[in-house]
């Protein structure tokens, strides 16, 4: 991991709905190949950090670059076509579909390149060999962790340089959250680079190489999660309420 050189760059961010700003001169990074983790009580505006990044909420001022490219004034499908991809809080699978067909829809800007979308398809299979094992089968057939790992297959089907995931573990049992932390594991150990908004101090501190507290809008704590200890983990979750 270079860590001087970040992929997503969030400078003075200021973004909302309606009046209201929710996030307030707002600054974070990740490096080429690294996890960060966003932490922080509900409505502090970690699912409208991700959503600003995406395009899908106004930001009022400041920068979001990814690859040195400026993003703010791009349309959303601007921005999914290889900048960004986004796993929402629920996945938003087409159950009455199979897992194929929803990882297919990752790529649809691609459909007339079949050899790429083959290429892409190859490499969600070689890293989650499961999705190949239960391709044919419908999405509302598979259990929650499974279907997390296919709404994350689905993200890298758009060959993205940067992965963002809300809240993966909500909902799920804890055999479920262990299996999407190997799978976040396994991205991390291919140099993929990942915003995590996550609730599970654990789970963060386990898949991230840091954490960010959000609290009101603003950065609250940073700190390297090999470097948090017990006292940290302590303010973080006092933080979270």
């Amino acid at each position: 991991m270079n860590a001087t050189a970040p992929v997503l760059e969030v400078s003075s961010l200021y973004a909302g709905y309606g009046r209201y700003d929710v996030v307030r001169d707002l600054n974070l990074h990740v490096a080429e190949g690294e996890a960060v983790a966003l932490l922080g009580p509900n409505g502090a505006g970690k699912t409208t950090v991700l959503r600003a990044i995406m395009g899908l909420v106004k930001q009022r001022r400041g920068s979001i670059r990814i690859g040195g490219q400026e993003l703010v004034r791009l349309p959303t499908h601007r921005i999914a076509r290889g900048h960004a991809a986004l796993v929402p809080e629920g996945r938003r699978l087409f159950l009455n579909q199979s897992v194929e067909d929803n990882l297919l829809l990752g790529a649809i800007h691609l459909r007339r390149d079949r050899r790429r979308v083959r290429e892409l398809l190859d490499s969600v299979y070689d890293l989650f060999p499961l999705l190949r094992d239960v391709r044919g089968r419908s999405a509302s057939a598979l259990s929650g962790g499974q279907q997390q790992v296919v709404a994350i297959g689905r993200m890298l089907m758009s060959d993205p340089r940067v992965l963002l995931l809300d809240e993966p573990s909500l909902g799920l049992a804890p055999k479920a959250i262990d299996g999407v932390a190997a799978a976040l594991d396994e991205l991390r150990r291919r140099g993929r680079s990942l915003l995590l908004v996550e609730q599970r101090v654990d789970l963060a501190l386990r898949v991230c190489d840091r954490v960010s507290v959000l609290a009101g809008g603003e950065i609250a704590l940073e700190a390297r999660a090999a470097d948090v200890r017990a006292e940290e983990r302590s303010l973080i979750n006092a933080y979270l309420g």
